[in-house]
């Protein structure tokens, strides 16, 4: 075991650090982004179906590549690929509602923190 490892008890998670909050924060923005999103730009009863369908595909790529502890351990590349699809979307979603300045604010939040974790993850 190196210097720099930390001991880890099993069972326990790692504390969470400000980049971690920061990360839960831009997700839960882009869940109601997109939730926004579908409810704005769409008529009835689509606004329903994407307002719902939106965020619950948002959810599924975040927890099957993006989560701490993800059902599929991907190439770090491929995850960082997905994270910014996911990103993108957000953008694009907020373009379209006409608030091409907020969607720009939140990609880059989003992909300043999402680099941020993943040179984290690769040292």
């Amino acid at each position: 075991m190196s210097a720099h490892t930390p001991t880890r008890t099993p069972g326990v998670l790692p504390r969470a650090t400000v980049l971690d909050v920061v990360r839960v924060i831009v997700l839960v923005a882009a869940l109601a982004s997109l939730v926004l999103w579908g409810l704005a730009v769409w008529t009835l009863p689509w606004n329903l179906v994407v307002a719902i369908g939106a965020p619950v595909v948002a959810l599924l790529l975040w927890a099957l590549f993006l989560s701490p502890r993800p059902v599929l351990v991907v190439h770090p590349f491929l995850r960082a690929a997905v994270e910014l699809a996911l990103y993108a979307a957000v953008t694009v979603a907020w373009w379209t509602m006409g608030q091409a300045w907020i969607g720009l604010g939140f990609a880059v939040v989003a992909i300043a923190t999402g680099l941020m974790a993943g040179r984290r993850a690769l040292s």
